[in-house]
């Protein structure tokens, strides 16, 4: 039987409309015979709107008929069009051409010493390589260890930049919830404890004391230099 969309309001319909048993019901929809029991009592998805399921393409007319007129035949679903556009789509691997697979192992080399709180798991998905060959390049067993060196895979064209930056920053958010769940706080070498900052060591304050207690206050002949003037002789006869 296939997968049908909106089991419980196709069973509200069927119940509404039809006059299918419960168990022909309950196997066309994957629900228990004693939940579309419920359904027909008004106990169960009281508020659920019947899905009509020929009309969205999962069963048909003639199936339907042939179910009412025969109640130990079991109904069979059609494949239908909508179920089909929502069912997930796996996403395919990670497809990388040749010319750029000799460039992984320097990729997986820049994540393992710039961005350790990325997965294997994670470094794989992302450049369509093996955990066996990450662990080479770790250990250096690589068969061209010699030449393998760091290189941003965004420089490499094997990842966008904000496919790379979206991975880094989850990796690092998992890594400090983790830490954080240890007992870990995260460290932040710009602020040091109040007790270090408010107050200063004791050879500190005698370095400054002994700098105040050698300062010479200035005379005005420091700030304005020496006067040049002279009194004249005449001036003094005067008075």
């Amino acid at each position: 039987m296939s997968d049908i969309l909106m089991p419980k309001a196709t069973a509200v319909w069927l119940v509404d409309n039809t006059s299918l048993s419960f168990e022909q019901i309950a196997d066309f929809c994957g629900l228990h015979p004693l939940e579309v029991r419920g359904i027909a009592d008004g106990e169960v998805a009281r508020d659920i709107r019947g899905a009509d399921p020929i009309g969205n393409g999962q069963l048909t007319r003639e199936e339907l008929d042939r179910a009412q007129a025969n109640p130990d035949y079991r109904m069979k679903a059609q494949v239908s069009r909508h179920a089909e556009l929502l069912k997930p789509q796996k996403k395919a691997p990670r497809y990388t051409p040749v010319s750029r697979r000799q460039d992984r192992p320097d990729a997986i080399a820049w994540f393992l010493r710039h961005h350790p709180e990325v997965t294997d798991a994670q470094i794989s998905k992302l450049l369509g390589t093996t955990k066996s060959t990450i662990e080479q390049v770790r250990a250096r067993t690589h068969w061209n260890a010699a030449n393998i060196k760091p290189v941003d895979p965004v420089t490499l064209g094997l990842v966008g930049q904000l496919e790379l930056d979206a991975l880094v920053k989850k990796a690092a958010e998992k890594k400090a919830k983790d830490d954080l769940k240890k007992g870990i706080l995260p460290e932040d070498p710009t602020l040091r404890p109040a007790s270090e900052t408010s107050a200063l060591p004791e050879d500190h304050e005698d370095e400054e004391a002994a700098i105040r207690a050698a300062r010479i206050e200035p005379k005005a002949e420091d700030v304005f230099g020496k006067s040049t003037y002279v009194p004249d002789e005449d001036e003094d006869d005067e008075d």
